[in-house]
């Protein structure tokens, strides 16, 4: 395993690609070993392209969207991706599937992890995810919990972007610039053939960013050049030696 490691919980097995896709990759290329897990396939709720065609069944939804995901992760160069294949509208964990997921932060002893926003009305799913990543991460931290394990320390949360910000109480102060993998997001994207209609949506949304980067590194003429990026909200304080 890598010196430094990373975790994504994801409520579904595309959001990790459109909301995180650069950070995973751009990481990666810098040695962290960044693990996935789909909490579900998204295979309810997400999948209306797939259910469009004639004779199609749950297992074979499943199947497909694990196979985008799976392709998604190789195009992002992801060190691993987990399916707990928990369901979908609504997500649910009960204790075990919550054990599972602090058997796998324990197991990766994340340097950070991202989640979902902690408020969605359009997808409950979502922060349903997040509220279970600080659950779980609060468990991993007991001493009680399994003893004789190594338990987690305190790796900071970065909310990811929901799709409608604004609804969803979701205010970034932190920007990633992901130019320098922007090709191999664009690629994981491309993965996930049961929601074109997306594509556009989030490469427009990285542009977005990118052009706020740019502003926020030095102003729109003197910051650092930098065409895509991704937003997220942290959840604890950094701590730091210098401003």
């Amino acid at each position: 395993m890598a010196d430094r490691t990373a975790l994504v919980i994801s409520a579904h097995s595309a959001d990790f690609v459109w909301r995180c896709g650069g950070a995973i990759a751009l990481h990666q290329e810098q040695g962290v070993d960044v693990t996935i897990v789909c909490l579900s396939y998204g295979e309810r709720g997400e999948s209306a392209k797939l259910w469009k065609q004639e004779g199609m069944t749950l297992q074979a939804v499943k199947d497909a969207r694990q196979k985008e995901a799976e392709n998604a992760a190789k195009a992002l160069q992801a060190h691993d991706i987990q399916f707990f294949d928990l369901g979908d509208y609504p997500l649910e964990l009960d204790r075990a599937a919550k054990d599972r997921l602090v058997d796998v932060i324990r197991k990766v002893q994340p340097a950070f992890m991202l989640s979902h926003s902690l408020d969605d009305p359009y997808n409950t799913d979502h922060p349903y995810a997040a509220k279970m990543a600080l659950e779980c991460r609060m468990i991993a931290q007991a001493w009680g919990h399994n003893p004789g394990e190594k338990v987690l320390g305190a790796p900071q949360l970065y909310l990811f972007e929901p799709h409608q910000t604004e609804q969803c109480g979701w205010k970034p102060d932190t920007i990633l610039d992901i130019t320098p993998v922007w090709e191999k997001k664009k690629a994981a994207i491309e993965c996930m053939e049961g929601q074109q209609h997306l594509w556009h949506y989030y490469t427009n949304v990285a542009e977005n960013r990118g052009n706020q980067f740019r502003r926020n590194s030095g102003g729109q003429s003197g910051g650092r050049e930098a065409k895509y990026a991704e937003a997220f909200q942290s959840i604890f304080p950094r701590t730091v030696d210098q401003l």
